[in-house]
């Protein structure tokens, strides 16, 4: 993998996660939300874990869509048959 495909997954995907993130926490408070109990932290660390699962998943999925366009085309599979 390149630089070229490397930074076709990382941007979207950061960009995608600064929106995710822009939007949840406008209408959700971080200290809120509740999971495995109560933890305490600061609202600026839960704003951070927040973007960086956004980020990791924004991430994967354009790697996924990077690895499932790279298949072969269904004319080049056709070529000899006809």
């Amino acid at each position: 993998m390149g630089w070229r495909s490397l930074m076709w997954i990382v941007w979207p995907s950061f960009m995608a996660a600064a929106a995710t993130t822009a939007v949840v926490f406008a209408l959700v408070d971080p200290l809120d939300i509740v999971v495995f109990g109560y933890v305490p932290v600061s609202r600026q660390a839960g704003y951070s874990a927040g973007f960086f699962l956004f980020w990791g998943m924004a991430t994967f999925s354009s790697a996924l869509s990077l690895f499932l366009s790279r298949g072969k085309l269904a004319d080049e599979d056709d070529e000899g048959d006809c």
